[in-house]
């Protein structure tokens, strides 16, 4: 064989076997849209768990309070209205030192906690105040909106929907009167 041809089918050998191996390669995958809305930020997530808590037509009752606890609980307020969800921890933990099984102190630490980007310690606190506190209104719906949102931030839908059929029953219609 001439060394030219030889050559030259050397080259062409070269050639398509760069081609069958572009013809093997794979596109780069398409980058993933998540499905549905953008996921909640952590203050929004708090004020749509807040929100749960003012909605709704039952009776509450509500207990009287440490006049030490009430002090705390106001300095906890200032503290979040200043943006420092640490230090309104802080003063909670305080509350809750004094009240260590008082519900609604869990569930407010449970909102901090996720401003404070510990969503992890909010499900775990939300948790324990739903264990302490009451199966129906104001409180029970905060409880399971936030354990709810928490879920779904972290793209687990069926846990999310359990939440959602708990916080179903949180509220109790009235009785028809006639």
């Amino acid at each position: 064989m001439n060394p030219m041809h030889a050559a030259a089918l050397r080259g062409l050998a070269i050639l398509g076997g760069a081609l069958l191996l572009a013809s093997c390669a794979t596109p780069p995958p398409a980058p993933v849209v998540p499905a549905g809305p953008p996921p909640l930020t952590d203050a929004q997530i708090v004020e749509a768990t807040q929100a749960a808590g003012r909605d709704g037509v039952e009776l509450v009752v509500t207990p009287l309070v440490d006049p030490h606890v009430e002090d705390l609980r106001e300095r906890a307020e200032k503290a979040q209205a200043a943006n420092r969800p640490q230090r309104a921890d802080r003063e909670l933990l305080k509350a809750l030192a004094i009240t260590p099984d008082d519900p609604d102190l869990l569930q407010w630490r449970a909102e901090l906690a996720v401003l404070r980007k510990a969503r992890d310690e909010a499900e775990a606190l939300a948790k324990q105040s739903i264990a302490l506190g009451p199966k129906s209104g104001p409180l029970c719906r905060r409880n399971w909106t936030l354990v709810k949102l928490l879920r779904e931030s972290r793209g687990e839908a069926e846990n999310a929907a359990s939440a959602a059929a708990m916080l179903e029953r949180c509220t109790i219609a009235p009785p028809v009167r006639m």
